[in-house]
């Protein structure tokens, strides 16, 4: 999720049990091209051992190098490529959730990547959707084209491009992918609480879960994930005096990582997920979502009620950006016309950024 998993998130997420976590979408041409904003993007904690970066890209020659460049200058131990974007400016070039329905392409792209982080024995997975809209569903061929390209595994988030996050995701279609395809397929979406991610697994077959908007204001739910994977019984919800003190350390780690004045500007996004559900005051929230110093922070913080219980009201349900569907997802004139896509060329920007 772009300007959320930054490596400071990512750090706080590992202390709470996160087995594998991606960086920031970043692009195959900035990246080839030494675009400074990506660059500035692939940053990652010290004790980040397992680097994961997904890569967005629309052609192929573009992300076999940036794929190569990842593995040999950054040590990269897995590469994710991103077939899942829903937002506009990525789906009218033809990219994101688009590009799955021009086959040929997919696949070029797909080789290109396993072909390049091959040689550095790093494995390469997609995220992807359903398709563009339920007329043009994509998944089960790319599933097939993704295991043909020797992709180690398939994430599928079960929304359309044209629903981008509303309604609710189709746990139907990954059960479907599974028994479609033989490499291990990962369920995403709708994983709120780790008796979702249970009851996916069991539903699906999938393999694993992939957790986005869920963890939103909420790190400790890979603590509670691990659990239940693990048959251990779930730990007891964090009282806000457990939020606050989880706040200051996400803040924390962002002023480590960016200087304390970006870092805290960065912290303000996440108060409202932090604190959802929670009886603290607007004036309060208000104060905490301009805070610019972690002294500022610590002294807002201690004025939470640190006995208050964390709130039922907000166990299970969605978190983050939803939104109404799209009237219609906006794609490159004639992008419907065929599925071939052979020898295409898409351009992609340099400094496209977002999530999928």
């Amino acid at each position: 999720m772009a300007g959320i998993t930054n490596a400071a998130y990512r750090r706080l997420c590992r202390e709470q049990g996160a087995g594998l976590y991606v960086c920031e979408m970043i692009t195959s041409r900035g990246l080839v091209e030494g675009d400074a904003t990506t660059k500035a993007m692939l940053v990652f904690d010290e004790l980040e051992d397992i680097r994961s970066v997904q890569l967005y890209g629309t052609d192929p020659a573009y992300v076999g190098k940036a794929t190569e460049i990842l593995c040999a200058e950054y040590g990269v131990a897995h590469v994710d490529l991103n077939f899942g974007c829903p937002v506009p400016k990525v789906t009218r070039k033809g990219g994101g959730a688009a590009l799955p329905w021009k086959r040929n392409l997919l696949g070029e792209i797909l080789g290109a990547a396993v072909s390049a982080a091959a040689r550095y024995d790093v494995p390469v997975t997609m995220k992807t959707r359903l398709g563009i809209d339920p007329e043009h569903l994509t998944y089960l061929d790319a599933g097939r084209i993704a295991e043909e390209s020797g992709a180690a595994a398939i994430a599928l988030h079960g929304r359309t491009a044209i629903q981008g996050y509303s309604g609710e995701a189709d746990w139907d279609s990954i059960r479907r992918l599974v028994e479609h395809v033989g490499i291990p397929v990962l369920g995403n979406g709708d994983i709120w609480e780790a008796s979702d991610a249970l009851r996916m697994v069991a539903e699906t077959g999938a393999a694993g879960v992939v957790v986005g908007r869920g963890c939103l204001g909420r790190p400790w739910l890979f603590r509670d994930l691990a659990a239940a994977f693990a048959g251990e019984d779930l730990a007891v919800l964090p009282t806000l005096g457990e939020v606050r003190t989880m706040m200051y350390r996400h803040a924390e780690l962002l002023s480590q990582h960016m200087g304390e004045e970006r870092g805290c500007k960065e912290f303000r996004k996440h108060v409202s997920w932090y604190l959802k559900g929670f009886g603290a005051g607007g004036d309060l929230r208000h104060a905490l979502a301009l805070v610019s110093t972690l002294a500022e922070l610590a002294g807002l913080l201690e004025q939470l009620d640190p006995d208050e219980a964390y709130p039922s009201i907000v166990l299970g349900a969605p978190r983050g950006r939803q939104g109404s569907p799209r009237k219609r997802v906006v794609l490159p004139e004639g992008w419907l016309d065929d599925t071939d896509g052979t020898g295409l060329v898409v351009r992609e920007d340099a400094n496209e950024i977002s999530g999928g």
